[in-house]
């Protein structure tokens, strides 16, 4: 094993060029800052590869000589996969290698390599007249080899579903650099274990993905979409089964925010006026998309279905795309408006639809036991039951001292997600955040499977290490 820093940078140095290797602590910055500004370790380098090939060369000597590595996208994930643990891994950065490989928009598919940033695929499939439906707030940073490493989800998870849902193959370096060629635009191929999904949501642990066929659809005409008022998360979940039995799969995003979530960003400027019909103790965000030739009138149909059902008294219906983007930017700015009133604690979770009331209340009754003034600030992703159930410092309390009485509220509020049949990680992952969790909350036999296929296929460890499985 090559445990001397300088050996490896100058190893990597040799097969991939000096302007593709970062050993400077300063300029390694913006790969080791992650978000949330959680993790703080050093890296032994930060590798460049131009291409594929080089990819492999890295890989074959990191295999050879059990060096470490961390397969990154854009530093965008939220659980500290794509950052180092141990302070002596090299970042395998796939930012150059970003083409697109073909679009075929008539089909249904495009392949794209790894580095591409998501927003640009988004631009690239919009110019055939298709769009690329995954939506995430870090669109404008996350690369697609990132989002399907963290199978991620978004806001139209419940009309497309996630990415792993959106993706039809990919390639991938495996530890011992071979090259997995599992690209192809094949809806149906019933030829033995689908390997693409082991790689999607490994977070890196198994291979490095390089590239990806995935799936694109026909660009809307119309979007219609409504900011509702509520009184409650039980009237909101009966106007989604209102919605969605009037809408089907043309209802793409029913996003619920509590009214807490309006006064912050009131409070802070961070929208230009109201885009609600007004103060409601709930809202709900619907959009429901229409394509072309096809008759609108879905979400007024709904709408007044709900009215008259009283599940609603006010709403208000985008009628420009200021509107439209006005509306989005509310449901969109939750996360950051919440680090601007101090600190928060998190929690990434997914309960069946039905259970989503009673997470809510009983999460945040049993946050308020613990802590006085604590805020819950639960919203998010209604229709297919992920929801950000964060819970904000108390007014005018110190944000260090809060933090450090997290885990209480952890714990409380996973016990209630747990006992309802949830998830304790919706679509961020586990990284090296919830790596113990994991080992507490994963069926038994799972974790052995799960070990028995990292054994197979990384034997010496080197891809990711400490991350999901420790």
């Amino acid at each position: 094993m090559l445990a001397d820093t300088a050996t490896i940078v100058a190893r990597l140095t040799e097969f991939l060029g000096p302007d593709s290797v970062v050993a400077d602590p300063v300029q390694m910055g913006s790969y080791l800052n992650e978000p949330r500004k959680r993790f703080h370790e050093k890296a032994a380098a930060v590798a460049l590869p131009r291409s594929v090939a080089e990819v492999q060369a890295l890989t074959r000597f990191a295999f050879e000589h059990g060096v470490a590595l961390i397969p990154q996208g854009g530093n965008t994930g939220l659980v500290g996969a794509q950052v180092p643990l141990r302070g002596d891994e090299v970042i395998v950065s796939l930012a150059r290698i970003n083409a697109l490989r073909e679009i075929d928009a008539a089909a249904g598919h495009m392949t794209v390599e790894a580095g591409m940033i998501l927003e640009e695929a988004h631009r690239i499939a919009e110019a055939e007249g298709a769009m690329f439906p995954l939506w995430i707030a870090s669109q404008g940073s996350a690369r697609i080899g990132g989002v399907l490493s963290s199978n991620a989800g978004g806001v139209n998870v419940l009309a497309y579903g996630n990415a792993r849902e959106l993706c039809l193959g990919v390639e991938a370096v495996l530890a011992d650099g071979r090259l997995y060629k599992g690209l192809n635009a094949l809806k149906k191929d019933n030829t033995g274990y689908d390997l693409k999904d082991l790689l999607i949501g490994a977070e890196g642990t198994l291979g490095i993905i390089t590239a990806a066929t995935l799936k694109i659809f026909p660009l809307p005409a119309v979007y219609e979409t409504a900011i509702v008022n509520l009184a409650s998360p039980e009237a909101a979940l009966e106007l989604f089964y209102t919605m969605r039995e009037r809408a089907g799969m043309r209802l793409n995003a029913f996003e619920l925010v509590p009214l807490i979530g309006l006064d912050m960003q009131m409070r802070h400027g961070m929208l230009d006026k109201d885009p609600t019909a007004g103060p409601s103790p709930w809202y709900a965000l619907i959009e429901i998309s229409q394509p072309k030739g096809a008759k609108g009138g879905l979400l007024q149909a709904g709408l007044e279905a709900a009215f008259e059902a009283q599940l609603i008294d006010n709403a208000v219906v985008a009628e420009s795309l200021a509107d439209r983007t006005r509306m989005w930017a509310f449901r969109e700015q939750m996360s950051e408006v919440q680090s601007r009133e101090g600190a928060s604690i998190k929690h990434d979770v997914s309960v069946p639809i039905a259970a989503i009331p009673r997470l809510i209340a009983e999460g945040s009754e049993a946050a308020e036991a613990l802590v006085a003034g604590i805020r819950a600030v639960p919203f998010g992703h209604m229709g297919d039951g992920n929801i950000h159930f964060n819970f904000s410092q108390p007014v005018g309390a110190d944000g260090k001292t809060f933090m450090a009485g997290a885990q209480p509220v952890h714990d409380a509020v996973y016990e209630v997600v747990l006992r309802l049949g949830g998830s304790v990680s919706a679509e961020h992952g586990i990284g090296q955040l919830k790596t113990a969790l994991l080992k507490q909350v994963k069926d038994p036999v799972a974790l052995e499977m799960m070990r028995a296929i990292k054994q197979a296929l990384d034997p010496r460890g080197i891809l990711n290490p400490g991350k999901m499985l420790d």
